[in-house]
């Protein structure tokens, strides 16, 4: 069982280090060819100190800052108990990883823009490996972080099979409440509403919310359809983490269109990309996770993908500005202006 778990960790943290130490190499190579290859005549000597930086570069704050708190976090296990609300390797690769490499990126165009005093020289299109490159460890890594405390081998219990006593629990205590209040009761019929106050586990009737009645999901209990309805949280770990930075990736994609990239429009969509990924440092469960998701990416990217629509042309997705603008105004109103007096009328539909 031991040798399990070690090689566990072994594979987690080698894959971890590899998406820590790849993308700054390959940014940075990247430059190196570029600020070579402008150079008349091409100068091996340029290439191979900028390489070598880089590679001092990822072997200083590998020894001095990764090993360091990687073994610190492993050896003193109630010290990485107390971090709350934050993750110590995510802020690593965010602030030493990502931070270098979209500065590097932007780098690139601005070597050969100064070099030979014209835009004519850049390509069409950026390669899109640098940016896919970086933005894919930074999942592997979020990914890793998040299937650590699951095991890898046997099957794991969704959310309503973890909560299934409980459910069941609450379903018997409140059966038993509205028998008493029917048997008390009796003589005055209810009628059925759609919508009825939930009473908590403990039989307290005080803060009761309500609870809203939606259509009906089915369940399978046998069959094919029992098998495609099979859902575990690794899994799932896969599917959110790439879905939680579509917005971030496809904003960075637009850096790769000539329009962006042979002008300044590149530093803001950069910057604010950069800015959207700082929530990643962040707990998958935080409660402070959903504004900071409003702050950090939807809000900026409203003003960064309107002025790229108004100057620029549709180079980004309407759908992208429709989504920052519709997230933002439902979070604001419901989290906000539903205190006031005027919304504050409990409605339902039907």
């Amino acid at each position: 069982m031991a040798s399990r778990k070690l090689i566990k960790l072994l594979v987690f943290e080698l894959l971890e280090f590899t998406a820590f130490c790849v993308p700054t190499l390959v940014i940075m190579e990247q430059f190196a060819v570029a600020s070579s290859t402008t150079r008349r005549p091409p100068d091996k000597t340029h290439y191979w100190l900028i390489v070598s930086c880089s590679i001092a570069y990822v072997a200083s704050v590998s020894l001095l800052i990764w090993v360091p708190v990687k073994v610190l976090l492993y050896k003193k296990r109630h010290l990485y108990q107390k971090i709350k609300g934050w993750r110590p390797v995510m802020m690593m690769c965010v602030v030493l990883t990502t931070l270098p490499s979209f500065s590097f990126s932007i780098a690139v165009t601005e070597v050969q823009k100064n070099i030979n005093g014209s835009t004519d020289v850049l390509p069409d299109m950026l390669p899109d490996l640098p940016v896919s490159l970086v933005l894919t460890c930074l999942i592997v890594v979020d990914i890793i972080e998040k299937l650590r405390i699951y095991p890898l081998r046997g099957r794991q219990k969704s959310n309503e099979d973890r909560h299934i006593h409980t459910t069941n629990l609450q379903q018997i205590r409140t059966v038993t409440c509205e028998a008493k209040q029917n048997e008390e009761n009796s003589t005055r019929p209810q009628p059925a509403n759609r919508t009825h106050l939930s009473r908590p586990l403990g039989g307290a009737t005080g803060n009761s919310s309500p609870e809203l009645e939606g259509p009906q999901e089915p369940t399978f209990e046998w069959g094919i359809l029992r098998t495609l309805s099979q859902q575990d949280v690794r899994a799932e770990i896969f599917l959110g983490s790439f879905l939680l930075w579509a917005d971030t990736i496809e904003m960075v994609r637009v850096a790769g269109h000539p329009r962006v990239y042979k002008s300044g429009w590149v530093y803001a969509v950069y910057i604010f990309s950069y800015i959207s990924l700082l929530r990643m440092m962040f707990t998958p469960r935080n409660p402070l996770l959903n504004s900071l998701a409003i702050l950090l990416q939807d809000l900026p990217f409203i003003f960064v993908r309107l002025s790229l629509i108004i100057v620029l042309g549709t180079i980004t997705p309407v759908l992208g500005l429709f989504k920052n603008v519709l997230v933002t105004l439902s979070y604001v109103y419901f989290n906000f202006l539903t205190r006031f007096r005027m919304f504050s009328t409990f409605e339902r539909s039907f």
